[in-house]
């Protein structure tokens, strides 16, 4: 039998070299893939393996700031004004999120379609995300209601880096009774966030905007606080390693009486203005109202642009504190201190008299300036109980608008009177300084006459004219205005009176000066006509010294009103102040309205429905019997 020819030409020794070549060249590659993945292995493992550990931690392993809860602020009485509440929102991490900016879009795009998002939150959310780290978390929406956690909770697998996260939010129960004093907080802007010292600010959204809010922000912010946490690929916390509580900021407990307030706001109403109730004992503000009010709790967590746009585009300006920045001409509300000015400079005695025959006229010159009650010969007390206006004409004159300024001045007029409330404004006192620095023109003898009446370049604020009005009926001494009454350092620990403010220097140094001015406020109030409110105290159980002002808004040269002014309860600003008891005062009150016929038919009887709420409510008001012999 032949054997096949494939199988004659096959050399099985070749084969076998061919073999051994093939298994040493197969060793050799598998040798040097081994060597080089041992290299690579200890280059990675040994070389740069603390370098890669720790970047394997940071990923793993993330630390976040706790913010701290803010300090709650209540009234006097332990009233809740500014709270605490609990709520959710949604939070991002940018890292977390898959497709760089195009798949954080994406991802905000399919968001909206299961929660509600504006595109306000929107522009705030990546505001936010540019100041901060990839790996650290942003809010996106502030307290989402149930229905949206649930909605979210369903769909969660969709979206790693998302997490609704639980979080204190600032809640005014009051709603707009206590907005202008007490203010609101809004979340941190830009400009905010370039000033704010970040490690104090760690982890907080908000920051206080406007009243109390700001101007103690400090106090009530507190410290943060800081948590270990374990993260997941997805961004998610797994657990808590560490975690270092934050310190609650303080709590604030304000001079003010809730129920005051309420009775304050109910008498003001709807009418614009103002009104403030003040203890001119210690400079303590019991009651402070500016009408119209708004809800401080819109401006939180956002107010869309719709609300604010109608409370800006409201004409009755609800954003405006009337009672610390309103702009008020003060007319006769002025007089007092104006007779003050004479006194204390030596230039009238109390039984100084002076004629008032209806117009006064400047030596030498023939305009007259208008006294609508030509009362004879008067004395200061029925100069100012009768609101003579020739009297204060002529002491202005004498004074001269330099002496004039600098005393009224003393009184704290044409400056912030420095109360703890963000926002006040300075005024206006007129002085021929100035004129000149803001109108670079001379001062004139006429604009001193008119200045003597609270008219001309006037400019007040109703907490202006409540501090100078204390310092009356505290028989000249200066004690600044101020609402915080007592702070609390934490909790179970007892509130500590807050130090007052540094008085200022004295105003009236003379005993007898200060009387004839309590006087003539007095008579103003409890007199017969033809004093200015005669009748406003009667039933009262004690006396009440006051003083009204009704300045015009609109200028005439007789007898007849332009057009824009015909109907008289619109002619004019008017004012009443006053405090009580006369003798020994405990409480000084201010009404400032931005329309109205007169401070005697307008402001006064809201002022006395005040002094009948203080009279109720106050623990330290004296009793009907106490305050009978006083007003004997």
């Amino acid at each position: 039998m032949k054997l096949s020819g494939a199988r004659a030409l096959r050399n099985p020794r070749s084969d076998a070299e061919i073999f051994r070549t093939r298994a040493i060249v197969g060793f050799l590659l598998i040798a040097l893939g081994l060597g080089a993945l041992i290299a690579r292995f200890v280059f990675l493992q040994i070389q740069r393996g603390a370098e890669f550990a720790e970047t394997s931690d940071k990923q793993r392993i993330s630390v976040r700031s706790v913010a701290p809860a803010r300090g709650l602020i209540y009234d006097r009485n332990g009233t809740l004004l500014a709270d605490n509440i609990a709520a959710f929102r949604l939070e991002v991490v940018p890292e977390a999120v898959a497709g760089g900016r195009k798949g954080l879009d994406k991802m905000l795009a399919e968001l909206g379609d299961v929660i509600a998002i504006s595109d306000d939150d929107i522009e705030r959310f990546q505001s936010a995300r540019a100041k901060k780290k990839a790996f650290e978390s942003v809010p996106l929406r502030l307290k989402l209601s149930e229905d949206e956690i649930a909605r979210f909770s369903v769909d969660r697998w969709r979206f790693p880096g998302v997490e609704v996260v639980p979080y204190l939010t600032r809640a005014y129960p009051l709603r707009s009774l206590f907005t202008h004093v007490v203010g609101y907080v809004g979340r941190i802007d830009a400009k905010e966030l370039e000033h704010l010292d970040a490690s104090a600010y760690a982890g907080t959204t908000h920051i206080g905007k406007t009243g109390v809010e700001r101007w103690y922000e400090d106090e009530l912010h507190g410290t943060p606080g800081s948590e270990t946490v374990e993260v997941g690929a997805d961004g998610r916390v797994r657990r808590t390693l560490d975690h270092i509580p934050p310190t609650p900021g303080k709590n604030l407990y304000l001079s003010l009486d809730a129920r005051l307030q309420r009775a304050t706001e109910d008498v003001l109403g709807s009418r614009l203005g103002a009104a403030i109730a003040i203890d001119p004992r210690n400079g303590e503000v019991l009651a402070m109202v500016s009408e119209p009010g708004f809800d401080g709790n819109l401006f939180v967590n956002g107010i869309s642009r719709a609300d604010y746009a109608q409370l800006i585009d409201d004409p009755r300006k609800p954003l405006l504190n009337r009672a610390i920045a309103g702009a008020f001409l003060p007319g006769s509300t002025m007089k007092p201190f104006v007779a003050a000015a004479g006194l204390e400079l030596g230039l009238r005695r109390p039984s100084d008299t002076v004629v008032s025959t209806g117009e006064f006229h400047i030596p030498g010159q023939k305009r007259g300036y208008r006294d609508d009650f030509p009362a004879g010969s008067v004395d200061l007390k029925l100069a100012i109980a009768w609101s003579v206006n020739t009297y204060f004409y002529s002491l202005a004159l004498e004074l001269g608008i330099d002496r004039f300024s600098n005393f009224l001045g003393r009184f704290g007029f044409g400056a912030k009177t420095g109360i703890d409330i963000a926002g006040e404004a300075v005024g206006v006192l007129p002085s021929a300084e100035w004129k000149r620095k803001t109108q670079n023109k001379a001062w004139y003898p006429g604009e001193t006459v008119i200045a003597g009446i609270g008219q001309g370049y006037w400019v007040v604020t109703p907490i202006q004219l409540a501090h100078a009005l204390s310092v009356i009926a505290a028989k000249g001494a200066n004690r600044p205005p101020h609402v915080l009454h007592a702070m609390q350092e934490g909790i179970g620990l007892s509130p500590q009176p807050a130090p007052l403010p540094l008085p200022g220097p004295s105003v009236i140094a003379h005993p007898g000066n200060w009387k004839a001015i309590e006087e003539g406020m007095s008579l103003a109030v409890n007199g017969p006509p033809p004093s200015t409110v005669s009748g406003l105290g009667q039933g009262f159980p004690y006396a009440i010294a006051g003083k009204t002002g009704t300045a015009e808004r609109y200028s005439r040269y007789d007898e007849t009103w332009t057009s824009i002014a015909t109907s008289a309860a619109e002619r004019h600003q008017v004012l009443f102040e006053c405090f009580a008891p006369a003798e020994e005062p405990r409480i000084a009150v201010i009404v400032a309205l931005e329309t109205g016929k007169s401070g005697a038919s307008d402001a006064a009887p809201i002022a006395r429905k005040i002094l009948d709420a203080w009279l109720k409510y106050d623990d330290d008001a004296p009793s009907p019997r106490v305050a009978q012999q006083d007003a004997r």
